[in-house]
């Protein structure tokens, strides 16, 4: 005998049953979110480029949630070789976008591909380095934000500002980076106005550095400076580390060599450069068209001191070079 309560029980689980039927085929039918997939490579195994999180939060914040619709693969590369073996099986893979943090990855994705869409980052001069046309129309697969390469100078005079006595300045470069040629005729000009000498080195590899940090005599250099974005990216801590064994102060190219004990640094704010690059890709994911995306160039600069570094090497740090500096390290 099927008592009430059996009775209700059936009716509950058949309407449960033709729920389940009718809206079943259209639960089946709804797509997996696109996994969206970010490739990400620097070169310089010592460090992590400093707009990386501030880039990887911005895509957070506007929607690409990692394990759900992004795939934010980042690689840090030992060398350019490195980085042009990673990108190449970024391109058999086809991802969406490549994003090169300096310019040994933006070159390396350029080689390898002309239709998967590059977002450089921290880069200096694009149109000079032939990645694309114009700031305004690039006109390729290339786009992203810029930093300014002309500051060279500027961290010259703060460096004869903190200390007048300064003549020779060791001046570092890699002879194969197409901008050492640039850096250097900004630095020449510099010192002649200032009435420095430039001590100019070739070193491409460590083994280099460590030769020519060996060779020097006492009172031969008077601080150290790099002309060369790829130098700086591939051995910052070392020169750092040489500079400090020779006690010379240091001049750096961002706030972060600072921290591991260079005297002064005077760049384009990097961290600003990782949100810049999301809204780049979010507008690529979205259907833009990176020929038609203008680069935006940074403009924001950022001054740091180390008070520490140049207590040890007898140094004063004016008060005038103190009350501008975005940061001081004590």
């Amino acid at each position: 005998m099927i008592t009430q309560s059996h009775s209700k029980q059936r009716y509950t689980w058949l309407v449960i049953l033709g729920v389940l039927v009718t809206i079943s085929p259209t639960v089946l039918a709804q797509p997996a979110p696109k996994v969206w997939h970010v490739a990400l490579c620097h070169v310089g195994l010592d460090h992590e480029p400093p707009g990386l999180q501030t880039l990887h939060r911005a895509l957070n914040e506007l929607g690409y949630v990692d394990g759900r619709n992004l795939f934010f693969d980042w690689r840090n590369q030992a060398d350019a070789a490195a980085a042009v073996s990673t990108v190449k099986q970024w391109v058999a893979q086809k991802v969406d976008v490549i994003v090169g943090f300096e310019d040994q990855c933006v070159r390396a994705a350029r080689s390898a591909t002309s239709t998967i869409p590059i977002v450089f980052v921290q880069i200096y001069d694009p149109q000079a380095a032939g990645y694309i046309k114009s700031l305004a129309r690039p006109g390729g697969n290339l786009t992203g934000p810029v930093a300014n390469l002309k500051l060279i100078d500027k961290r010259l005079q703060l460096l004869k500002e903190i200390d007048p006595k300064v003549r020779h300045v060791l001046t570092l470069f890699d002879g194969r980076d197409p901008y050492s040629a640039r850096e250097l005729a900004l630095a020449r000009e510099a010192a002649t106005q200032l009435q420095l000498e430039l001590v100019e080195r070739d070193a491409r590899r460590e083994s280099d550095l460590k030769q020519v940090f060996a060779n020097l005599k006492p009172n031969d250099v008077d601080a150290v400076i790099v002309a060369s974005p790829d130098l700086q990216t591939n051995f910052p801590r070392l020169i750092i580390k040489l500079g400090e064994d020779a006690r010379l102060p240091v001049v750096g190219h961002r706030e972060a060599w600072v921290e591991w004990g260079a005297l002064l640094s005077y760049s384009t704010d990097a961290d600003t450069a990782g949100p810049v690059a999301a809204r780049y890709i979010d507008k690529i994911f979205k259907g833009a068209n990176p020929a038609d995306m203008p680069v935006e160039e940074l403009s924001r600069t950022v001054l740091a001191v180390n008070l520490k570094r140049a207590r040890e090497l007898g140094l004063t740090i004016p008060e005038s070079v103190q009350v501008r500096a975005d940061r001081i390290i004590e």
